[in-house]
């Protein structure tokens, strides 16, 4: 069945609500790894927009399926990164670089089997930002719609391979080579939060994030790892979660940040974000300094406001008090069926209406 989705939760004309759904559909829930080409053709590429992803192309490529991936490259703009690079062909993909922004816009992604081409036509790049909250529209072509208009995955590729553009190919086995020089490091000192991803990130908390917030040293309800479960779509919330797990059998990938707890006092420079690439696919941000502190209870508000590109705030809000009363109406979207919500503003209208801002402390009311 063909589907239409215009993203983050704004319309679907099926039972998927985004491009990640869409992807999840054509990757995983109709597909059997090992079986045909996966593909991905997109202008921007960055780490985040894949994690949801690289486990699966990791498993179809050791069961003897091929992954290959297009992206734009330049020398003087951020496009395409290269820890996405690197993770793609570490999952066993073969990678294609055009030079130059101008000549790839097109985003597209799909699979070849022997079931047919599955294809997806979207506006949405493979970064964490077309994944999740810039608002994108996509189209899935099934495999009887992709025979009727006589499309192919393989045509297509060989067409693009065909043209006259100044294409690369990097490898692993040399990182200096030119098709690297067309690529940008995520993680570099000089890279600035850009005004547009100074959001909050609003959370109405559950039990389980406020559990051992309540419980007393030494008690059973205290054991365990504090942690705050956050919606499935984080992807352009957190730096790159170049961090995977050498233990236990499924995987997760994570990042460290720095975190100010507005009503601790406090800062902890290495505090982690967990996705679960393997589980649930939830995202989770260790809050270990609130245990024991009974500053949070079940229904509460939290407010996570992203200050820099790898920095944080965290505020709480009790129900009763009126910050709460102000952004509950914000946190529109819904998680599970236990009444937890979440929902994103801009850090400047978060200010305005909650009454704070960036580096001035407040106090739980």
């Amino acid at each position: 069945m063909n589907e239409l989705t215009l993203h983050p939760n704004v319309y679907a004309t099926g039972h998927s609500k985004g491009l990640v759904n869409l992807l999840e559909r054509v990757w995983v829930r109709e597909h059997t790894p090992g079986d045909g080409t996966i593909f991905v053709v997109s202008g921007f590429g960055n780490y985040n927009g894949g994690v949801r992803f690289f486990e699966t192309f990791r498993n179809h490529n050791l069961r003897g399926g091929n992954i290959i991936a297009v992206f734009s490259g330049s020398t003087n703009s951020r496009l395409t990164s290269k820890q996405v690079v690197r993770e793609m062909l570490e999952c066993g993909a073969e990678v294609h670089i055009v030079n130059r922004k101008r000549l790839l816009h097109a985003k597209c992604y799909g699979v070849y089997s022997k079931r047919g081409d599955f294809l997806v036509v979207t506006s949405g790049n493979f970064t964490g930002p077309g994944m999740s909250q810039n608002v994108e529209m996509s189209v899935l072509l099934d495999q009887a719609s992709t025979k009727a208009m006589n499309f192919s995955w393989h045509a297509l590729l060989q067409s693009m391979l065909a043209q006259q553009w100044k294409m690369y190919q990097p490898t692993l086995a040399d990182l200096d080579a030119p098709a690297w020089q067309l690529l940008y490091d995520e993680q570099s000192a000089d890279i600035v939060l850009d005004d547009t991803d100074e959001v909050t990130l609003l959370l109405r908390l559950s039990h389980s994030d406020t559990a051992r917030v309540n419980a007393d040293r030494g008690t059973k309800a205290a054991k365990g790892t504090q942690y705050f479960w956050l919606s499935k779509d984080c992807y352009d919330f957190f730096p790159p979660l170049t961090i995977r797990n050498r233990r236990g059998q499924k995987a997760t990938y994570s990042c460290l940040v720095s975190m100010t707890y507005i009503d601790l006092d406090s800062v902890v420079e290495e505090c982690r974000v967990t996705f679960e690439a393997e589980n649930n696919l939830d995202f989770r941000l260790g809050t270990g300094s609130l245990r024991h502190s009974g500053l949070a209870r079940e229904g509460d508000l939290a407010a996570i406001s992203r200050v820099g590109e790898a920095s944080y705030e965290l505020r709480l809000f009790r129900q009763r008090s009126p910050q709460y009363q102000s952004l509950f109406p914000y946190a529109v979207n819904f998680i599970g069926h236990q009444g937890k919500q979440y929902g994103y503003m801009s850090n400047t209208e978060f200010n305005a209406v909650a009454g704070v801002h960036a580096g001035i402390k407040t106090k739980l009311k």
